[in-house]
């Protein structure tokens, strides 16, 4: 087939042109790309770029999951456009990051569907398992948050001295951890269980409530404390 550039398609066809008059909710995934890549390849379009960086990395998903150099071995793809894909991805995690802060802010965390919905895009596509204590006050919104470990999990890396330390330092009411499963299975380990259990008896003594343990992946999550897990 003959290659033929965007800008030579009939109006009504070319994705910017659509997205100004119909607006972005009617275009495809390969047609919002096109718009960012704005230029194609050599002897390829802007759109067949896009549709060809969608079959390579399976999705948005993977995409925003590879770096800008594991985007720039598609052909047609250089750094300039590998920085704009990235860009574009990271705008939109931050767009749901910020919505679901908002309503945390307004109506404190209730369930831990609450949690997930924050922390998900915090979580979305790390390799490593991330071990977070939340700090929340007396009408349960978090206030700030601190990294206790990064690695799998263990007791010898989530000890109690250092997890509550940032709660103690400051007047956290009560706190919420949080951590991930690279794999997938949100399900809690034998190991996940106990940690648990041994930060709530500590969270006893110090005088600080601990709230719930969400375990989180991209796509599911689980509450130990709602599960029945203790």
């Amino acid at each position: 087939m003959e290659y033929k550039s965007i800008k030579n398609w009939p109006e009504d066809e070319r994705p910017r042109e659509r997205l100004l008059k119909f607006g972005a909710g009617g275009l495809s995934t390969a047609q919002l790309l096109a718009i960012i890549l704005r230029t194609g390849g050599k002897n390829k379009s802007a759109l067949e770029l896009g549709r060809e960086l969608l079959s390579e990395f399976n999705g948005l998903r993977e995409m925003s999951d590879a770096s800008a150099a594991e985007l720039s071995t598609v052909k047609g793809i250089g750094g300039a456009k590998a920085a704009q894909i990235k860009a574009a991805l990271e705008l939109g995690k931050r767009m749901l990051q910020n919505s679901a802060e908002n309503s945390r802010d307004a109506q404190g965390v209730k369930h831990s569907r609450d949690v997930y919905d924050y922390y998900r895009h915090k979580f979305f596509g790390q390799k490593k398992e991330m071990f977070l204590c939340a700090m929340l006050d007396i009408k349960n919104r978090i206030f700030k948050e601190a990294t206790v470990s990064v690695g799998t999990l263990t007791s010898s890396l989530v000890h109690p001295r250092e997890v509550f330390r940032h709660a103690i330092k400051e007047a956290a009411a009560s706190v919420i951890f949080i951590h991930n499963h690279p794999s997938g299975d949100p399900s809690p380990s034998r190991n996940d269980i106990e940690i648990t259990g041994r930060l709530i008896e500590t969270g006893k003594i110090v005088g600080i409530n601990v709230l719930d343990h969400v375990i989180v992946t991209d796509e599911r999550y689980v509450s130990i404390m709602e599960g029945g897990y203790l």
